[in-house]
């Protein structure tokens, strides 16, 4: 007889029904669901800051701004995720109040616990959607911003100079980094030891 614990898969309606009534949120991938994690405060500051810097952008247009708590469905990957922030201008996604699908960019900040699955198995799940033009990492820890932009042959990484600009084609963005990174303090290292 085996002791093997039976796991059930949950369906994405179940999982929708559950996250209306959690008071925490949960990603949900094909069947399995996981808890998310609370933001330090630089990550919470600097998708605060990329949040009012693209919402002032696209103030009076079709295109809309979503932080954190507004779902993100990724069909191909049978997925729920929660980007730290992503834009949508589809007018497909105007009537759809639970979860949007499609995004022409999608921002995650970086953190030690996250850019391993932001880069890897997130970032592979977010290609699938057709729409996605510009997919956007911000390091939490240190100033880093990375751009991916979609090409006919793939993706390019686009780097940015942490003293320089950043630029999102697929919404005519400019800004400086400084601007991501306003009000944010990275904890200082501690002192070595003195010899």
């Amino acid at each position: 007889m085996s002791n093997l614990a039976r796991v059930y898969a949950l369906t994405a309606d179940d999982y929708l029904a559950g996250e209306v009534l959690s008071p925490i949120r949960h990603e949900y991938v094909a069947g399995e669901v996981f808890a998310m994690a609370g933001a330090t405060e630089e990550h919470a500051t600097i998708a605060g800051n990329l949040f009012a810097l693209l919402r002032s952008q696209v103030r009076g247009g079709p295109c809309r701004v979503y932080i954190a708590d507004m779902k993100l469905r990724v069909d191909a990957a049978d997925a729920f995720f929660y980007p730290d922030v992503f834009v949508t201008c589809d007018p497909r996604d105007a009537g759809e109040p639970l979860a949007k699908r499609h995004p022409p960019l999608i921002c995650e900040v970086l953190s030690e616990s996250t850019e391993a699955y932001d880069r890897g198995g997130k970032f592979a799940a977010y290609r699938t959607l057709d729409s996605l033009s510009e997919y956007l990492l911000i390091d939490s820890r240190r100033r880093s911003v990375e751009v991916f932009r979609r090409q006919p042959d793939g993706w390019l990484l686009a780097p940015v100079a942490p003293d320089g600009q950043l630029e999102l084609m697929s919404l005519g963005f400019r800004c400086a980094v400084d601007a991501l990174y306003e009000d944010v303090v990275f904890p200082t290292p501690a002192n070595p030891p003195a010899a």
